[in-house]
C-alpha cells in the first residue's frame, strides 16, 4: 500500500521513502496501478475479449466473403476493402476496452478504495496520471497487436480468391496501426468517463452512446447536417482513420486522427477537474 501524508512530507512507498512531489511520486503510483491493474480477474478476461473479438469477429467475416464470392456480382467485388473487412471486429471489441477503462476507476469508487488511494496520494491528478499511463501502455500494446493479427489473418483467408492485400500497399499500414490507435482512443475515453460519472452503468451507458449510438442520432439529421456533424464523432473518426479507401462523407486520416485525440484531452480536461473538486 502507497502512504504519504501532506505535501512535502515524506511517505513510505513499497518500503522506501519518498517525498510527495508529484515528479518523484509519479513512478511508485505507476507500479501501484501496474499491481492494481493486473491482480484484478476483470482486467484479463476483458483483454482477452478485445483480442479475441478483433480477431475472431474479423476471422469469420473474410471466411463469409470468401464463401460467397463466386456468387457475388462485380461491383460488390470491386467494393470490398479488405484492410476493412479484416479489421471489422473492432467495432465490437472497442466495446470490451472501453468497458475495462471505465472499471479502472469506477471500479475504484465501487468498493470504496478510492478512498485509500487517496489517503495515500493526495495529489489526485497524479493519480489519474498514472492510472491513464499504465491502462493506455497496455491498451495500446493488445490494441495494436490483435490490429495486426486481425489483418494477418483475414488477409490469409482472403488471399484464397486473390483480393488479400498487404502491409506494403499504398494506404494499408496506416490503416491498420490506425485501428490500434482508435481501440486505445475508446479504452481512454472509456477510463476518463469513469473518472466523470463514478458510476460504473453510468459510464459504459454514457460511452455506448458516444461510440454507437450518436451517429445513428445524427443521421436522422437532413442533409448535410447529418454528415458534417457526425464525422466528428468518435466512432465514424475511427472509421474514417482504418479504411484504406477515401470517402467524402467521412474526414481524412490525418484530421481522424486529431479529432480523437482532441475528445480523449477534452475528456481527461473534465475528468482532472471533476475528480480534484469532488469529494472521494
Amino acid at each position: 500500500m502507497i502512504t504519504t501524508p501532506t505535501v512535502g512530507e515524506p511517505g513510505v512507498v513499497d518500503g522506501r521513502t519518498v517525498t510527495s512531489r508529484p515528479a518523484r511520486l509519479l513512478p511508485s503510483v505507476l507500479k501501484s496501478e501496474w499491481t492494481k491493474l493486473r491482480s484484478v480477474r476483470s482486467t484479463v478476461w476483458a483483454l482477452l475479449a478485445t483480442i479475441g473479438i478483433t480477431i475472431g469477429l474479423g476471422t469469420l467475416l473474410c471466411l463469409a466473403y470468401v464463401a460467397r464470392y463466386d456468387r457475388l456480382d462485380l461491383q460488390r467485388r470491386r467494393n470490398l476493402d479488405p484492410t476493412l473487412l479484416s479489421l471489422r471486429g473492432l467495432f465490437l471489441s472497442s466495446l470490451a476496452l472501453g468497458v475495462l477503462g471505465v472499471l479502472v476507476m469506477s471500479a475504484e469508487y465501487a468498493t470504496g478504495s478510492i478512498r485509500s488511494t487517496f489517503t495515500a496520494v493526495p495529489q489526485r491528478r497524479t493519480v489519474l496520471a498514472a492510472k491513464a499511463l499504465v491502462f493506455g501502455a497496455v491498451a495500446l500494446v493488445v490494441s495494436f497487436g490483435s490490429a495486426f493479427v486481425a489483418f494477418g489473418v483475414g488477409q490469409a483467408i482472403l488471399s484464397r480468391k486473390h483480393v488479400g492485400v498487404s502491409l506494403s500497399d499504398p494506404t494499408v499500414l496506416r490503416a491498420v496501426a490506425g485501428a490500434g490507435f482508435y481501440l486505445t482512443v475508446v479504452g481512454l475515453l472509456g477510463l476518463a468517463l469513469g473518472t466523470i460519472l463514478r458510476r460504473t452503468a453510468g459510464a459504459i451507458a454514457t460511452l455506448v452512446g458516444l461510440i454507437f449510438i450518436a451517429d445513428v442520432l445524427v443521421s436522422a439529421l437532413p442533409d448535410p447536417w447529418d454528415t458534417d456533424i457526425g464525422k466528428f464523432f468518435p466512432g465514424n473518426a475511427g472509421l474514417a482513420l482504418f479504411s484504406v479507401r477515401a470517402n467524402t462523407d467521412r474526414l481524412t486520416p490525418g484530421a481522424a486522427a486529431l479529432v480523437l485525440v482532441v475528445w480523449v484531452v477534452a475528456a481527461f480536461a473534465v475528468a482532472t477537474v471533476a475528480l480534484t473538486r469532488r469529494d472521494a
